[in-house]
């Protein structure tokens, strides 16, 4: 049986350029429920267009190697690559987005305009996911928060980045921690005192300094997709791409299966 080829980027919870003959539903659930090896929790993976080609992979011997297995399934992963991926990946080649459920149900995201994204004025949460995975707070929005992250002179940045915003209301989280001092973290890891803190910090702060780490972990795998704030960017120094999450009703629509995992 012809099986099409695929070649997948994952990004959570590991770093990858894999090659196989699943389409992305059956991926998806081989990758996070389906297979041998053990993992416990959400998988993001993009669609890398096939034809896209970088020196820095040997994607035509991945490619090659994609044989059906003598009962006829397709073979599910072929490794290519699990070091500096997206940084040698084409922000262009990217074609979609897929958000897997620890059950293996997902969705595909597309991609959009970013206009609501681009709102300033205000102080948010970036999740970095790839390669990077560092919970900041930044009064940047969206777009100028990938040209800060992926500068060459940051030193804390890489040349591409994949990231989210997570869904909060800075006034409303410092009321309740006044009313409730031993308060749940409103982030998982997160100590509330120390996110008051860094919200201070920054609101008292000069116009230079923009952005404060939380924590040297995001916890996105911890984090539920009901928390993801407008969508998912990929960016650096030369251009952004960014997937737009769906809203609750259409995700049910879509997927109702990996709605209820949400």
């Amino acid at each position: 049986m012809e099986y099409e080829n695929h070649l997948y980027q994952i990004l959570s919870p590991n770093q990858a350029l894999i090659a196989s003959q699943m389409n992305p539903e059956q991926f998806a659930m081989h990758y996070g429920a389906g297979t041998t090896r053990y993992y416990q929790g959400k998988v993001i993976f993009a669609e890398i267009d096939v034809n896209f080609r970088n020196p820095y992979f040997n994607i035509d011997k991945g490619l090659a190697a994609l044989k059906p297995h003598e009962d006829g399934r397709p073979k599910a992963t072929k490794f290519i690559s699990s070091y500096r991926t997206l940084e040698h990946i084409d922000i262009s080649a990217i074609k979609k987005l897929y958000l897997t459920s620890p059950e293996g149900y997902c969705i595909e995201l597309s991609e959009a305009p970013h206009d609501k994204a681009h709102q300033g004025g205000f102080l948010r949460i970036f999740a970095e996911i790839a390669p990077l995975r560092m919970l900041v707070m930044t009064s940047l929005n969206f777009v100028e928060f990938g040209k800060y992250i992926t500068d060459p002179i940051y030193g804390k940045g890489a040349p591409k980045q994949f990231y989210t915003q997570i869904e909060m209301d800075i006034e409303d989280f410092l009321a309740d921690l006044e009313q409730r001092p031993t308060m749940n973290p409103p982030v998982p890891g997160l100590h509330p005192s120390k996110l008051r803190d860094a919200i201070n910090e920054l609101k008292n702060a000069s116009e230079k300094k923009t952005t404060k780490g939380l924590s040297l972990y995001s916890s996105i795998d911890q984090i539920g997709y009901r928390r993801i704030r407008h969508g998912f960017m990929f960016a650096s120094q030369e251009e952004t791409k960014f997937f737009s999450m769906p809203s609750l009703d259409e995700i049910e629509k879509i997927n109702p299966k990996f709605w209820r995992a949400m």
